[in-house]
């Protein structure tokens, strides 16, 4: 990582509408990941709430990876969840992703979020140290 913030777009629908970057890479090696929902293509993902957060890791390791990064290099996640009962089908597939990274996680319940199809919305941190002479 350069000496310099970087920022970077995933081309989501709202990202220019609420004026954010999906990701924003600091000098220090700490990558914070906006909120990802269970988009692709423009639409919401079929399936339930495991399909969504699929999705919405999905979106975040990719903007990890445009900054050299992976799900290994994740250390912390918050995933905001509408109902409680699909509390157990995020958490899986939050397992299912990160395996034996096992990042620090938070899971909330939510009133709801900016799409009422959406079930769950997370947020990913990343870290890597900076290279020497970087």
């Amino acid at each position: 990582m350069s000496g310099e913030v970087r920022r970077i777009s995933s081309g989501g629908p709202y990202e220019d509408a609420i004026g954010y970057s999906r990701a924003v890479a600091l000098p220090n090696g700490l990558v914070l990941v906006s909120g990802c929902t269970g988009i692709e293509a423009g639409r919401l993902v079929a399936g339930g709430p495991y399909e969504q957060a699929r999705a919405a890791l999905a979106t975040a390791l990719d903007a990890l990876a445009r900054l050299g990064l992976t799900a290994a290099d994740v250390v912390r996640t918050r995933m905001y969840v509408v109902h409680g009962g699909d509390t157990a089908e995020v958490g899986r597939a939050h397992a299912d992703v990160f395996g034996e990274v096992r990042p620090a996680a938070t899971l909330v319940l939510v009133a709801g979020l900016i799409d009422p199809e959406m079930s769950v919305e997370i947020e990913v941190e990343a870290y890597r140290a900076p290279e020497v002479g970087a």
